[in-house]
């Protein structure tokens, strides 16, 4: 079927498709007159979505999540919100409510889970696509009771938003004051124990203290070392001064220079007199015995010098071994204390872990109790709903219009069933296709229009009707 051969159809069957086109506009017209008037009003509410804590100053990611509006349809359109609907207006506290309720229930269930239901399928919740806008839309047959339960729900559903984040924060705030208690029972036992430590092992400033000791270390390591130096010097000398007179500290002595000064003179007055004397002759006696005399204070004073070398020695040697038992001593007592500060460093840095776990909880809790108590929102209402005047539904003109196209489309397909049902020849191209033969003339003929009738055809008729 092509075009020109619809065309030819639809005007063949212009009754059908007007008769079609007839009975279904008169149809919804009626039908639109006859059903109740329904009015919608529609409340606007704004949901921030700069994604900043009024408290806080913290950016909120949960409000740049792609979900975030569908989140809030859901709360607008869910059941707690609707029963805070219904205990806002009062509505499970009417008497004829109550007894439709009775009626449609028969005594079973809640009064107000059931007028929740049905405030629930009147309500339309449509969010703006490149917005933050969302609109909340009631129908009822009343227009002021359905911009009083528009109005309702968006005033409930920024109550809720609300509750829904104030009461995180309280829990929260409440988890942070227990833990706020035991830390500072944490910090109250660090610190004491940082103290008893103190008191137990008299310290009072650990850094000073060990700077002192450690001075002390390195003058007694200094002591040692030129001890050591010392010693090894006079143990040298007093192994050359017991092997003999040519010491240099046997030597270097004034009174063994004396002696031997003395020594020397008298052995040449023994030399002088034993030349012009005889050995029995008394000068000679006393002079030689003057020499021995020397010789025996020299040996003695020698032997005292060398004696007092090696006592030097001595000395040194315990003078040594004194100053090392010192170091040994100063040495453990700088371990020591070392060992208690860096006790000391862990018992301080338990108080400072401590410490500073119980500013940030308690910063922490200062701040959840503040959002706790805020009651500022992100919903603000943008266009408040006010009571329709002219019904949503029916729209007559609208239903009308579009009974017309159905019309319109029902008739045609009435038209195609019906020549369907009783194929007719419209035109050349029907005989071709039906008879699969060539159409070689075709004879036009149109029929003789229908003149209406004259006042001398009127009357020439009922001349005859009469004879």
């Amino acid at each position: 079927m092509n075009l020109s051969q619809f065309f030819l159809i639809m005007k063949a069957r212009k009754w059908i498709i007007l008769f079609a086109l007839v009975i279904t506009v008169v149809s919804t017209l009626g039908i639109s007159l006859i059903l109740p008037k329904t009015y919608k009003a529609t409340a606007s509410v704004l949901l921030n979505y700069k994604g900043v804590d009024p408290v806080s100053g913290l950016t909120m990611p949960g409000q740049l999540l792609p979900g975030y509006m569908a989140t809030q349809v859901d709360i607008i359109s869910s059941k707690n919100v609707a029963l805070r609907v219904v205990d806002q207006l009062g509505l499970a506290r009417n008497q004829a409510v109550i007894d439709q309720f009775k009626d449609a229930a028969d005594g079973k269930g809640d009064v107000r889970d059931w007028l929740a239901d049905l405030l629930l399928k009147k309500l339309d919740i449509v969010p703006a696509r490149e917005s933050s806008v969302v609109e909340i839309s009631f129908r009822g047959a009343d227009p002021t009771f359905v911009a009083a339960v528009a109005n309702a729900f968006a005033d409930e559903y920024q109550k809720i938003s609300i509750q829904l984040k104030v009461e995180p924060m309280k829990k929260a705030s409440a988890y942070f004051n227990e833990q706020l208690k035991q830390l500072r029972d944490n910090v109250e036992a660090a610190q004491s124990r940082l103290s008893k430590y103190q008191q137990e092992n008299g310290i009072v400033s650990v850094d000073n203290r060990l700077d002192v000791e450690s001075n002390r270390l390195n003058d007694l390591s200094a002591q040692l070392v030129q001890a050591q130096t010392q010693t090894m010097e006079a143990s040298s000398r007093a192994g050359v001064a017991n092997g003999g007179g040519d010491s240099p500290d046997v030597t270097s002595n004034p009174l063994v220079q004396n002696l031997k000064i003395g020594l020397g003179n008298a052995e040449a007055k023994l030399a002088e007199l034993a030349q012009r004397l005889e050995r029995n002759h008394p000068q000679y006696q006393s002079a030689k015995a003057e020499v021995e005399k020397l010789r025996s204070d020299l040996a003695s004073a020698i032997k005292v010098t060398a004696s007092s070398v090696g006592s030097n020695a001595t000395i040194l040697r315990k003078r040594e071994a004194d100053i090392r038992a010192s170091l040994d001593a100063q040495r453990k007592r700088v371990l020591e204390l070392n060992r208690s500060r860096d006790e000391l460093n862990v018992l301080a840095k338990d108080v400072e872990a401590a410490q500073r776990a119980f500013d940030l909880t308690s910063q922490r809790f200062a701040q959840t109790r503040l959002e706790g108590q805020s009651e500022q929102s992100d919903i603000a209402l943008l266009n408040p709903a006010v009571a329709p005047l002219d019904p949503s539904s029916p729209r007559v003109v609208i239903n009308t219009a579009i009974s017309v196209a159905l019309g319109l489309m029902l008739g045609m397909g009435l038209a195609l069933l019906a020549e369907l049902l009783d194929r007719r020849v419209r035109s050349e191209s029907d005989l071709s296709d039906m008879l699969d033969i060539p159409v070689f003339g075709v004879i036009e003929w149109n029929a003789p229009k229908r003149k209406p009738f004259g006042l001398k055809n009127l009357l020439l008729s009922r001349r005859l009707r009469l004879n």
